[in-house]
């Protein structure tokens, strides 16, 4: 096929999309192309300060343009997005490996001209994106869990220099920031080295007795590890203050969204405890009542999911759950569901691909924790899937399995209601049984009960 047959052939397809630009967004400039016949130079470079933004969205608008096509770049699209936004055009943000351009020179001016050629063409979809309301929300959660982690490392600190010192309190308590631990290292680097007066702030709760204690608690405490402890102690203590005033500005956040369902005729919520739901990094605010007076359902009664996971998939996946049109579509957009490698009509290959979904994550998280849940229907599916097919696919179909729940309990707005292990158990032999009947009847055969 020569040139003039492609060039032909691209003229052919049918055009969606004719007031469609493109950019090619980088940390220094922007580069946009628009259509030929909107400018005398179709191909323009701006900058990246916020006036160049505004200029931008100006001369847009000016040649009549609709929706723009960009690559998720970093986080350098983000302003760009929000401006483009506000100012009334549609921004479409691609993944960059829909718009990988054909091998040749690459510049970013080329690469600007190809997104628009793709985008006028219809043949780049846009990335899912929340409402800006949950995006704040989002950007909220996001840094308070950065903020965690930070708080982490110090905790880590901590560990190393009472190690260093040989105060083995990490042997006699699960936790060294629990009400013990963190009672008896303030008095530590208050200057107390007495280790039956420290043994004598344990909490009645503890396993080992104050004898095993105060013995862990004799060491050599030298000035540098101490000095060390003080220090990750007080870098604790601060990440603490970050994270509580970082949870009343998400609870504010709360307060301003507007609910996604008619207020009138929700009923009261209906709280019932978790069994070991208790986290110390729990949020401080009431989160489940609010998530509930949000989307209108009790989502954390879902077993396996807490008000930490419950607001991580939200806020990643909105509260709207059309947007996928079954949940098979849902999970298929979490990575979840297995994809099918198909040549020749035969399936090649069958995997879950690698994501880094947050809302997955969560998913995943609330199939590790069911997985030891001894009376839960979804512990039951776990350790039946993972006798068929090992443990990490067992914890991928859990997790498939939370997420289809998760969808139909918010899309319909129906209340959640576990079933016992046991009527699990029930259910899945009975379906076993009916599958085996109409094998039988299939071979011509009739199926007969035996006591075992």
């Amino acid at each position: 096929m020569n040139r003039k047959t492609k060039s032909a052939s691209a003229q052919t397809l049918p055009v969606l999309n004719p007031n469609g630009a493109g950019l090619d967004i980088g940390s220094d400039e922007i580069w946009v192309a628009v259509p030929a016949d909107r400018d005398p130079q179709p191909v323009r470079q701006f900058g990246t300060f916020t006036p160049d933004l505004y200029a931008l969205a100006d001369w847009l608008k000016a040649c009549g343009v609709e929706s723009v096509a960009m690559e998720s770049t970093g986080v350098y699209w983000i302003p760009v997005y929000e401006i483009l936004e506000a100012c009334g055009v549609e921004v479409l943000v691609v993944n960059a490996r829909h718009v990988k351009n054909v091998p040749g020179r690459k510049t970013d001016e080329k690469d600007c001209q190809w997104i628009q050629r793709l985008h006028t063409y219809g043949l780049l979809s846009g990335s899912f994106r929340p409402d800006a309301e949950m995006c704040a929300l989002r950007a909220y959660l996001r840094h308070r869990a950065n903020l965690l982690a930070h708080r982490a490392a110090h905790i880590q600190h901590m560990q190393k220099a009472l190690h260093q010192m040989n105060v083995q309190l990490t042997q006699v308590l699960s936790d060294i920031t629990g009400e013990t631990g963190l009672a008896i290292i303030r008095r530590i680097v208050a200057g107390d080295r007495d280790p039956v007066a420290l043994a004598q702030l344990r909490d009645p709760r503890c396993q080992h007795s104050e004898e095993e204690i105060a013995k862990a608690l004799t060491g050599n405490y030298r000035p540098e590890h101490l000095f060390a402890l003080k220090q990750a102690l007080a870098l604790y203590d601060f990440y603490t203050a970050q994270v509580c005033e970082c949870d009343g500005e998400i609870e504010r956040q709360f307060s301003v969204m507007k609910p996604r369902h008619d207020q009138d005729d929700l009923p009261p919520l209906e709280v019932t405890d978790k069994r070991d739901s208790h986290s110390k990094n729990a949020p401080s605010y009431d989160a489940r009542t609010l998530l509930y007076h949000l989307v209108g359902v009790d989502l954390v009664a879902i077993t396996g999911l807490n008000e930490s996971t419950i607001q991580t998939a939200l806020t990643e996946t909105g509260t709207d759950m059309s947007k996928w049109r079954t949940e098979k579509h849902f999970c298929s957009w979490l990575r979840l569901a297995p994809h099918h490698d198909i040549s020749g009509g035969k399936v090649l290959r069958s995997r879950t691909l690698k994501t880094r979904n947050r809302a997955a994550q969560a998913f995943r998280l609330a199939a590790q924790a069911v997985s030891r849940s001894p009376d839960s229907a979804f512990g039951a599916y776990y350790r039946r899937m993972r006798a068929r097919l090992g443990p990490e696919k067992a914890m991928v179909a859990t997790a498939h399995k939370i997420a289809r729940t998760f969808y139909h309990v918010l899309k319909h707005r129906v209340p959640f209601r576990d079933l016992s292990a046991a009527e699990y158990e029930k259910r899945a032999r009975e379906r076993e049984i009916a599958n085996l009947q109409k094998k039988a009847a299939r071979l011509g055969m009739e199926l007969v009960a035996q006591p075992a």
